[in-house]
């Protein structure tokens, strides 16, 4: 986890100067590099490949094809209710290995830290880190550590890099056919109004929390004993809409979605009433949406309903023969409505 090069003029300063906070001199590649790595982030996120402190993590052979991913985490607040920036981090990545059939075998984490974070936080962060990691079953294997100025990166930015390997055929587009059908793994938009509640009504009381989590365990125990499911993503940014509109686009066959089919918690309309979104195009940080033939669909219900985060997966459309590449919804008053992809981010910094 390098720091970058060594300074001589700050080896000389004792770290215990810096106190409880961190300082520039932390992200200098010298002794306060060192003493930061290993005071509060080796402790919680040390392990055979990572305390090797090389330039590169030397993974071990695996058979199969490798897939690779990459995201930045700017979130804000760090925290908030269900979650922080942390496991944030390492669910966004693990997941988008999960929904192209990769199994996660190692992570590379990047910390950009501000001038003057308590290390308090930074530590809080970390724990969160290795127990989402744990949980995936999966270690950070490599890293880096950056601090910038004093009210730059908002306390704390953070890039997560996964590389995965994919036995088999995984899930594409290509695979989706006339007559399947799409089931969505739990409710929509938890996370992104979560976040966006704790940032602008902060003293507002809500039993919403964010769904964030690695799902890859479960997306695990469905490829096993579904071999045809043919398209999974994770429904972040842009929301379902988002996933189903692009769902629709890449293969070029009409989709239609069953509004009362989709589940929205109460707490997580009232949220989105409040604040005049629509809960279609919320951020998800812990569902996936799945395509799979439609024999099969209740093979991959059970499978789904086997895992916690699973249990309340539901059909919520299907793929018609029409090749206009629409997505469109089904209201519950009877209506019909095109959805596409959001312009632009209506929910900035929710992950």
């Amino acid at each position: 986890m390098s720091g970058g090069e060594r300074k001589t003029d700050l080896c000389a300063m004792a770290p215990a100067a810096y106190g409880t906070r961190i300082a520039l001199a932390h992200g200098g590649g010298g002794q306060l590099t060192d003493e930061l790595l290993e005071s509060s982030i080796l402790p919680h996120l040390g392990n055979d490949l990572l305390n090797e402190m090389l330039d590169s993590a030397i993974l071990p052979q695996t058979p199969g094809r490798l897939a690779f991913t990459i995201d930045g985490y700017v979130v804000q607040p760090l925290k908030f209710p269900g979650g922080d920036i942390g496991r944030l981090a390492v669910s966004g990545t693990v997941n988008d290995l999960a929904v192209c059939g990769a199994r996660p075998l190692g992570l590379a984490l990047s910390l950009i830290l501000a001038e003057g974070l308590e290390k308090k936080i930074l530590e809080e962060v970390m724990a969160s880190i290795a127990a989402t990691a744990a949980e995936a079953g999966v270690h950070v294997v490599t890293g880096d550590t950056k601090v910038v100025g004093r009210g730059q990166a908002d306390g704390m930015y953070i890039t997560t890099a996964g590389i995965g390997m994919i036995s088999g055929q995984g899930p594409h587009p290509r695979r989706v056919k006339t007559g399947d059908v799409i089931i969505l793994s739990g409710s929509i938009a938890d996370h992104g109004l979560a976040v966006m509640l704790a940032r602008e009504m902060p003293q507002m009381h809500s039993a919403l929390r964010s769904d964030v989590a690695p799902l890859n365990k479960m997306i695990e125990t469905l490829m096993k004993r579904i071999a045809t499911v043919a398209f999974m993503r994770d429904p972040t940014r842009g929301g379902l809409a988002g996933a189903a509109a692009d769902l629709a686009r890449r293969t070029g066959l009409h989709v239609v979605l069953e509004e009362e089919k989709i589940l929205v918690r109460p707490e997580t309309q009232h949220a989105a009433q409040m604040l005049g979104l629509d809960p279609l195009e919320v951020a998800n940080e812990g569902k996936v949406l799945i395509v799979v033939p439609e024999a099969d669909a209740a093979g991959a219900l059970a499978a789904l309903g086997d895992d916690p985060r699973g249990v309340d997966a539901r059909v919520i459309g299907r793929v018609e023969a029409r090749t206009d590449g629409v997505c469109e919804l089904h209201t519950r008053l009877g209506g019909r409505r095109i959805l596409q992809k959001p312009y632009g981010e209506q929910l900035p910094r929710i992950c």
